[in-house]
C-alpha cells in the first residue's frame, strides 16, 4: 500500500469523527439568565409639599435570578424601566448580581422614584389596592470572564399583575 493510500484511508476514517465534533459541541454555551418576580410593593407615596417637596413613590422589588449556564456569571450595568399599564413610570439602576453556575439568587431593590402628573394616576391605583399590570424592561452586561462581556436586551425581565393591600384610605 502506498503512502498516499494510507494517508487517504486515514483521512477518510477520521473524517466522520471530526464532522461529529462540532455537532456534539453545538448548543448554547451562554444562556440568558431568567428573572422571576417574587414581590413588588409600593411602600409609600409622598405627595408634593409646601417646602418644595416633590411627589415620590417608594417601592420594593424582589426578583429571583437563575443562571442556566454551566459557569458563574456576574451581571452588571443593569438598567430597567418600570412600566405600569403600558406606561413607563420609572427608570431604575439595579445593583450587580453574582450568580453561581446553574444557580440562583434573590435580589431586592428599593427605590424612590419621582411621580409626575403623567404617572400619578397609575401610582394612585397601586396605592388604593387596585390591580395594575406591570413589567420591568431592561438591559444588562454579563461578565463571563475569558468568554467576554456580552450585552443583553432590551428585554422584558419580569412582568405580572401588581396588586397589594391599599396603603391609602381613599
Amino acid at each position: 500500500m502506498s503512502r498516499f493510500s494510507l494517508v487517504a484511508g486515514l483521512c477518510l476514517a477520521l473524517c466522520p469523527l471530526t464532522a461529529c465534533a462540532p455537532t456534539q459541541l453545538a448548543g448554547p454555551v451562554v444562556q440568558v439568565p431568567n428573572f422571576e418576580p417574587r414581590s413588588v410593593r409600593l411602600i409609600g407615596l409622598t405627595l408634593p409639599g409646601q417646602a418644595g417637596q416633590s411627589a415620590a413613590a417608594d417601592l420594593e422589588l424582589t426578583v429571583q435570578v437563575h443562571n442556566p449556564s454551566p459557569f458563574a456569571v456576574r451581571l452588571h450595568s443593569l438598567a430597567a424601566d418600570l412600566v405600569l399599564t403600558g406606561q413607563p413610570v420609572a427608570a431604575l439602576v439595579l445593583p450587580d448580581i453574582a450568580l453561581p453556575a446553574r444557580g440562583e439568587t434573590v435580589q431586592t431593590v428599593r427605590a424612590s422614584v419621582p411621580v409626575s402628573l403623567d404617572t400619578a394616576a397609575e401610582w394612585l391605583k397601586v396605592a388604593r389596592g387596585q390591580g395594575v399590570p406591570y413589567r420591568l424592561d431592561g438591559t444588562f452586561t454579563a461578565d463571563l470572564g475569558a468568554l467576554g462581556q456580552p450585552k443583553f436586551g432590551p428585554l422584558t425581565l419580569v412582568q405580572g399583575q401588581w396588586k397589594q393591600p391599599a396603603i391609602l384610605p381613599f
